[in-house]
């Protein structure tokens, strides 16, 4: 199992990462718009730090089908905030959630310790782009979707096959292209290029994710199959779905954890922690 080096940070095998969602977007699903100005998203990563998160999650672009978000509004919307947050929190981990390598370079050069792409790795350019700066990447499966897109009758023959082969595939190209073997995480994507019964599927074995050694991130925060499988749940009546799949993320071994409530999750994990090493 390989400890995860982020920034100054480590995180072991058997510990807890608390990453919380800062959304600089207009139409997020969750928080609809909430931390779109730049003193809300700027209060939210205040917030989110003193609620104990570890690595703060920021995004430009709404992860599901809406306007369109260029490459310039993209940097726009999030260079300047990972400045500030590098200035105000110079020991938080900051993660960037983007799948393009022209904004990826920008924000590394803002001061980002991480990439999260989502979307399965559909510019292999990201990965050089992490290696050049030296800062982590999130490899995840999204089934071959296309970024914004919503999953559409996608079958798998084994849908946690395909994940592992997928993350672990990508995984090994960016260690080859020059990424830290210990800055580099492996994301099922829960909901992306899945429906429902896949994203529980991926939850009831995610320790098989884990056994591959990589330390794995999950973001199921409020997500659609919570949802769904709660008896369809709209987005503010989802957060026990969400501990108790955190819950049992983490006694699986997962090690990452993307959160829009950072304080609960500090809570629910730190329980988890006891109950295993009581």
């Amino acid at each position: 199992m390989h400890t995860l080096r982020l920034r100054d940070r480590e995180f072991r095998p058997g510990e807890f990462a608390v990453m919380a969602v800062v959304n600089r977007t207009p139409d997020s699903f969750y928080d609809r718009g909430r931390t779109y100005g730049f003193d809300a998203a700027l209060a939210a990563v205040d917030e989110a730090a003193r609620a104990g998160a570890d690595i703060v999650d920021i995004g430009g672009v709404k992860a599901g089908p809406g306007e369109t978000v260029d490459a310039a509004e993209e940097i726009r919307r999030v260079a300047g905030l990972v400045a500030e947050v590098r200035l105000a929190h110079p020991d938080l981990v900051i993660s960037v959630d983007t799948w393009r390598a022209e904004v990826g370079d920008v924000v590394a050069r803002a001061g980002a310790d991480l990439l999260n792409d989502t979307w399965g790795g559909p510019d292999p350019a990201l990965a050089a782009v992490a290696a050049e700066h030296g800062i982590g990447l999130v490899c995840a499966h999204a089934g071959g979707a296309t970024p914004r897109t919503r999953p559409h009758r996608v079958a798998y023959d084994d849908v946690v096959a395909d994940v592992i082969a997928h993350t672990t595939g990508l995984a090994g190209r960016a260690v080859r292209a020059g990424v830290r073997e210990d800055a580099i995480l492996i994301d099922p994507a829960h909901d992306f290029g899945k429906n429902t019964w896949h994203s529980l599927e991926v939850s009831r074995r995610l320790s098989e994710m884990v056994a591959t050694g990589w330390p794995v991130l999950v973001a199921v925060s409020n997500k659609d199959f919570v949802g769904e499988t709660l008896g369809g749940l709209p987005v503010d009546e989802r957060q026990a779905g969400t501990l108790a799949t955190l819950a049992v993320s983490a006694w699986q071994g997962a090690r990452v954890f993307r959160v829009h409530d950072a304080a609960s999750a500090r809570s629910a994990l730190a329980t988890v922690g006891r109950l295993r090493d009581a």
